[in-house]
């Protein structure tokens, strides 16, 4: 009888202990079956753990692809930096809908060509219409024709021009020189709204090393164009500010931005959050730009 006393008293001990949630005397220890991160709608939170956020790997050839490469007369353009969409313009009247062309070899990325139409479409509302394309996309040879003809003040010697990548544009009036045209006014006014930089404005020649060229534009894209504008910065110093700071936070048109600086030296892996859309551009020396967006 004492014997079955004492198998009923430990038995309590044990119902109890694990209500306590303390070890008991076998040496198994009891969890409780409480959820531990509980919110006010009574759902489990997910803790956000590295596991969690989808990783790519980021390889070397990635610094040399993208709309923020920066070419100059100290940073050549790399064979894999060339767009690989380059179209010849006069076989695509659906893209040149509200501006001439010069001549019938004018190349340029179909993707920048569309981003130009639709800048052109918004100057139309605006009553500025008379725009030509002069030059877009231009390869080795012919850019060396072009710097023989008219030297180092206003061109840039084969393989260091940005013509060479297919993401600029030498832009035109029909009326008069971009200098005193109302279509040159509109695009330095409006040109980063849709992505597009003045590349060489008259007051950054001593960090360009280019004077003034009020019809060459060079698509960034947004919302890079946007900051730019508003810091009055050129490629130059916009790609020294983002390697500064590392991250940036903005919103521009209602969308969210977040623009980061990743070094690259061998290839490795970068979080991306898969919830959100996500722009990969190296800029042409060390590093590449991740920008993120909702």
């Amino acid at each position: 009888m004492k014997k079955w006393g004492l198998l009923f008293l430990l038995i309590l001990m044990c119902v109890y202990l694990t209500f306590i949630n303390v070890e008991p005397l076998f040496g198994t220890k009891v969890v409780s079956q409480i959820p531990k991160h509980i919110n006010v709608d009574n759902k489990v939170e997910e803790k956000n753990t590295s596991e969690n956020i989808p990783k790519i790997t980021i390889g070397e050839e990635q610094i040399y692809q993208g709309n923020l490469l920066l070419v100059n007369s100290k940073i050549p353009v790399q064979q894999e930096s060339i767009r690989s969409d380059i179209i010849n313009l006069s076989t695509h009247n659906e893209l040149t809908v509200g501006f001439k062309l010069f001549d019938n070899e004018i190349y340029l990325s179909e993707e920048i060509a569309q981003r130009f139409s639709e800048m052109i479409a918004a100057a139309e509302q605006d009553g500025v219409t008379n725009f030509t394309i002069n030059s877009g996309y231009r390869d080795f040879e012919k850019q060396s024709k072009i710097y023989r003809e008219i030297g180092s003040a206003y061109a840039l010697p084969a393989g260091y021009s940005e013509h060479n990548l297919g993401l600029s544009i030498d832009v035109g009036s029909t009326q008069m020189k971009m200098a005193n045209a109302p279509e040159g006014k509109w695009i330095e006014n409006n040109a980063w709204k849709y992505g597009f930089i003045l590349r060489y404005p008259r007051d950054k020649t001593d960090v360009t090393g280019i004077k003034f060229e009020p019809w060459h534009i060079r698509y960034v894209g947004l919302p890079h164009s946007a900051i730019m504008k508003e810091k009055n910065f050129v490629l130059e110093e916009y790609l020294a500010y983002l390697r500064a700071k590392k991250q940036i936070n903005i919103n521009n048109n209602g969308k969210n931005y977040t623009i980061k600086y990743y070094p690259i030296s061998k290839g490795r892996e970068i979080n991306i959050n898969d919830q959100i859309n996500y722009e990969i551009s190296g800029n042409n020396t060390d590093g590449v730009i991740v920008t993120n967006f909702e």
